[in-house]
This record gives C-alpha cells, structure tokens and sequence, in this order.
C-alpha cells in the first residue's frame, strides 16, 4: 500500500517565490493529491500522485496508511496551503463514510502540519477549471492538463481531480486561514 507518485521535474525543495498549494481528493481507496507552485499569475506543475489503500484490509489499517503517506508527501513538497474537494453525498449516503473518514485523516495531517485548508464543491472545481459547473469528468481533466502544460491528462483520475482542486486554490484569492 505506498503511494504512487509522478512528477514534472520541478524539485521538490526548489520553489520559486510565491505560494505552493496541495491539493487533495479524498477517498479511502485512493486518495489523489496535487502540489502546484502559484507565482507572478502562473501555476506551475510540481508533482501529483495517489495514495492507494487495498480493499478487505482493516478500515483503521488504512486510514493509518493515508495518514501516513499524506504526511510524507507534506515533508517532501511543504506546501503553504491546502485545498480539499468537499464529500459530495450522492443517493448511496453509505458509501461517503469511508471517504468522510479519509476526510478526517486528512484534516488531522494537515492541521498538524500548520497548512490552511481551503474547501471547494465539486460543481464550484468544475466552474474554476473549465468555466462550466456541470462539466464532466473527461473534460475538467483536459483542462487540467492545457492549464499546467502538461503533455497527458495527469493518472491516475483521483490525481488529476486533486490538480483540478489545488487549481481552484490557486485562481482565488491567496488563503487567509479561517
């Protein structure tokens, strides 16, 4: 169970002045994150990945590797701010409490760590990524790649999403805390 990881090579220690965002998309299955550098109105690709989990492992075993990978991933990049994609709660409310748990576990690493965290809608991702807040998934996901320049859409899709989220961050204002 150790997280995926891609990069662009950006180095991890190396930022330009400005602010570096992590964004995460929650799940207990895969928890995609994203880290961008935000500089002078540019958004800058550092690096994005997944933290996977394996299903009929104990519930507490991987809220503890989330925890964990997602703390390893905050040493490495620092980043100075967060954004979180908000559970969205479809008709099988059951199946949002695994992620609601993730959720918890990442709120936890992040408070820990001193990182503000910014929540975002789904519909709201959609909206500051492609200028449509009922945009599907396919296009938020190319739009993610033509803003940070990237040759491919960014995989697995949870990683990609996490990009979506920390490119909400980065197109409002910079983060005050609260």
């Amino acid at each position: 169970m150790s997280p995926s990881r891609a990069s662009a090579g950006r180095p991890a220690g190396r930022r330009p002045e400005g602010r570096r965002i992590l964004g995460v998309d929650p799940g207990l299955a895969s928890t995609g994150w994203g880290v961008l550098d935000c500089s002078a109105g540019r958004v800058c690709h550092v690096a994005h990945g997944c933290i996977e989990t394996k299903a009929g492992t104990d519930a507490a075993l991987r809220l503890l590797h989330v925890m964990e990978s997602l703390r390893a991933v905050v040493g490495e990049y620092r980043p100075d701010e967060s954004a979180v994609e908000i559970l969205y709660f479809g008709k099988n409310v059951s199946s949002g409490i695994p992620v609601a748990e993730s959720r918890g576990v990442i709120f936890a690493v992040l408070a820990e760590s001193g990182i503000p965290v910014a929540e975002f809608r789904p519909n709201a991702v959609k909206q500051g990524v492609t200028g449509v807040s009922s945009a599907g998934k396919r296009q938020v996901q190319e739009m993610v790649r033509v803003i940070l320049g990237l040759d491919r859409i960014p995989k697995p899709d949870h990683a990609a999403d996490a990009l979506a989220v920390a490119i909400c961050a980065a197109n409002g204002p910079v983060f005050a805390g609260g």
